[in-house]
């Protein structure tokens, strides 16, 4: 038995794809509303669906497989386009990669040299912080006070950078190494420079992805769903889904996992994976987009830092699990507790981690939560299936009308505290600033981190400089409005009129 109906509504992602303009670093968006915890009631439109533990979706099987020939067309199309350009790009990231490496790899005449033991000496403020990087050494003290993962800078402060780097592999490009030369002082000692060794790769073993998704990073593994397709189905397929990981992919064992709960005026409870599916199961329809997606727009009026996210950094999904405020209860979670909701926040944990044990973590204001309109899922199913290993399994947090950041991946703790989470995913990456601002200047802690999605829209049947006929023209895409959410637009007799479906 399955009951369907639509709340009442201010907008949110819930209802139909959206975009988000915003930052992984430094980007800029004037049209952000930093009022993100705006007074009074918020009401979120959704679509909800609350069906029994035994429920099938069979309309939902046959729309499957009425887009699979969809799907498998734009799949072997991509993939012959992408092999095809991803060689011709290769070849010219390859020429790049070289000129930006051959001063890492040289010993510059004109500066002095330092053995590992005196770049060692220097591993905090008080004696500049030095790092080495093949043959050359680096004082990065003033850059790391500025740099989005100044933390793990630091965490290589009197060493070397390459093990760090090779964790985040997405470093090795000409324009990072561009930047870090800025900053070299001397050579390393050819006595002091490693021996080629193999490296540890970090993301063996990580699973599978389709060749239709449009690669835009490979470690870790980000990708963006081909514009077009989200428009053929109302929920995006999972296979087609976008990625963003920000860390490797953890491997999780199902039978194994606990989700811990703990903060202020809460017990501390552990759950296991079936112990969250005894809780009454919840379906809801939401928009889960990356903070950076359009990023490539933007980047035509600045360069702005990130993944080169196009439209495609979004994805429409069922998701089904237990509702937070339920699984809250269980550690004795009483509203009436907070007097002032506003001053505390809910703070999830991911299982994905770096090699310092850090973990990928974001916050909420509390007060999303004691909204009765916003239902924030513990999702253990994404249309109908378990949860994919790239989305989240066995467990992701889903907040409907939330930047994709705050949805945390692989949750392993809930907890609620009188202060954000310290994620430097949190406090030094997806926020807003003004264009004026650089990376040289920026003061992360001057802006609030991104929260609600805004007014957007995205014309996914054309790309940008199409030249069509003259004559009707059909348009397609998503759209997000303030006050109420449409599925598709078409926009016919050259512009001068449109339909809204």
């Amino acid at each position: 038995m399955r009951t369907t109906f639509l709340s009442s509504s201010r907008i949110c992602a819930p209802f139909v794809p959206s975009w988000y303009p915003s930052v992984t670093g430094i980007e800029s968006n004037p049209r952000h509303d930093r009022q993100h915890c705006a007074k009074g009631s918020r009401k979120f439109h959704q679509y909800r669906e609350y069906q029994s533990q035994s429920g099938n979706d069979t309309k939902g099987h046959m729309e499957w497989s009425k887009l699979g020939g969809t799907i498998g067309a734009v799949a072997i199309t991509g993939y012959l386009v992408w092999k095809k350009s991803s060689s011709v790009a290769q070849l010219d990231a390859q020429k790049h990669h070289d000129v930006g490496n051959r001063k890492h790899e040289q010993a510059l005449k004109h500066l002095p040299y330092f053995s590992r033991n005196e770049v060692a000496e220097h591993y905090d403020d008080s004696r500049r912080v030095w790092v080495s990087f093949r043959r050359g050494v680096y004082d990065v003290t003033e850059f790391s006070a500025v740099h989005p993962g100044g933390s793990r800078i630091l965490m290589a402060a009197g060493g070397s950078l390459e093990p760090f780097w090779e964790l985040y592999p997405v470093h090795q490009k000409s324009d990072v190494f561009h930047i870090l030369e800025k900053y070299r002082i001397g050579n390393l000692n050819e006595d002091d420079v490693l021996e080629t060794q193999e490296s540890v790769d970090h993301f063996k073993g990580e699973p599978m992805r389709h060749p239709a998704l449009i690669r835009r990073a490979e470690k870790p593994f980000n990708g963006e769903t081909p514009p077009s397709l989200l428009i053929e189905k109302f929920h995006t397929p999972n296979d087609v889904f976008y990625v963003r990981n920000h860390l490797p992919v953890p491997q999780v064992d199902a039978k194994t996992y606990s989700l811990e709960i703990d903060g202020i005026s809460l017990n501390e409870v552990s759950l296991s994976l079936q112990d969250i599916k005894k809780f009454p199961k919840v379906s809801i329809s939401a928009t889960i987009q990356c903070g950076g997606n359009r990023r490539t727009e933007m980047g035509k009026g600045k360069p702005v830092a990130g993944l080169g996210w196009t439209g495609g950094a979004i994805g429409n999904a069922k998701w089904t699990g237990a509702r937070l405020v339920d699984v809250l209860r269980t550690a004795g979670f009483k509203p009436e507790a907070y007097k002032h909701p506003e001053k505390f926040h809910v703070k999830f944990d991911g299982l994905d981690t770096d090699q310092s044990g850090e973990c990928y973590g974001a916050s909420v204001p509390l007060s999303y939560l004691l909204d009765g309109n916003f239902d924030a899922i513990l999702a253990y199913e994404m249309n109908d299936k378990p949860i994919p290993i790239d989305h989240g399994f066995p467990i992701r947090i889903v907040l409907p009308g939330i930047v994709g950041a705050r949805s945390v991946k692989w949750l392993s703790r809930v907890s609620i505290s009188d202060e954000e989470s310290q994620s430097p995913w949190q406090q030094r990456d997806y926020k807003v600033f003004s264009p004026s601002v650089s990376l040289e200047t920026v003061d992360f802690s001057a802006a609030p981190p991104i929260m609600e999605t805004p007014v957007t829209s995205y014309i996914c049947s054309h790309d940008d400089g199409d030249k069509v006929k003259k004559g009707p023209l059909k348009l397609q895409g998503y759209l997000i409005h303030k006050f109420q959410c449409f599925v598709a637009i078409e926009v016919l007799r050259k512009g001068l009129s449109h339909r809204i479906q």
